[in-house]
């Protein structure tokens, strides 16, 4: 679970984003910062037992800084106001499929895929599609899946067939993706559950067909 005082933490960094405030704060924030450390730990201890992939990862490979990178942004805040985790194969920097978890105050979200691979991997990615669409069919369309999570995200696509590519392909809709990822929201007072360790479990186990899939096609 997460407590009260993580998701205060947060909703006070978004009101005072500043170093001055921060640095005042310091304390409180290593406090919620070991209690994220705690509940990325416990899921990736959960995860190594159904997910042989994840086998070497460790948490703090798996755990975002908070401080922003600003110098190409317009926005100059300096700290993130959510606390994320990538459990992926490679760790948080390597370029492939993977389960995320979001924690935000009002906007947290349990989440999983490849979020805009780069074009070796994307083109990988079509291709297998294409070669095994009864297989990837039946991932996205398993009723727990469907439950979970209900559908592929949609916002990252392509308007004409990709190159390559024919109108009449049944797969299109599919192959027209620029990512391949789903998600789930959480609420804050989900959040703050017992079994919220498990619950994300269940989610990453229900979308981990889809996991492997993807990394399979750019291996």
């Amino acid at each position: 679970m997460i407590t009260l005082q993580t998701i205060k933490f947060l909703k006070d960094l978004k009101k005072h984003n500043s170093k001055e405030w921060f640095d005042a704060n310091r304390s409180r924030y290593e406090i919620v910062k070991a209690e994220y450390l705690s509940f990325v730990t416990e899921v990736l201890e959960g995860m190594k037992l159904i997910d042989s992939s994840l086998g070497e990862l460790q948490p703090k490979q798996c755990v975002f800084r908070i401080n922003r990178d600003v110098r190409f942004s317009k926005n100059k805040e300096p700290y993130k106001t959510n606390f994320g985790a990538s459990f992926s194969k490679g760790g948080k920097k390597v370029q492939c499929a993977g389960y995320y978890f979001h924690l935000e105050p009002g906007a947290s979200f349990i989440g999983g895929g490849f979020w805009m691979p780069m074009g070796p991997e994307l083109k990988k990615i079509r291709m297998e599609i294409d070669y095994n669409l009864d297989e990837f069919n039946t991932i996205i369309n398993d009723k727990a899946f469907n439950k979970k999570f209900s559908t592929l995200n949609q916002e990252e696509k392509l308007s004409r067939p990709p190159q390559g590519y024919s109108i009449e392909n049944p797969a299109l809709e599919l192959l027209k993706l620029k990512s391949f990822i789903v998600s789930t929201s959480v609420t804050d007072a989900d959040l703050q559950q017992k079994n919220l360790v498990q619950v994300v479990l269940n989610h990453f186990k229900t979308m981990m067909p889809l996991i492997h899939f993807l990394n399979r096609a750019i291996d």
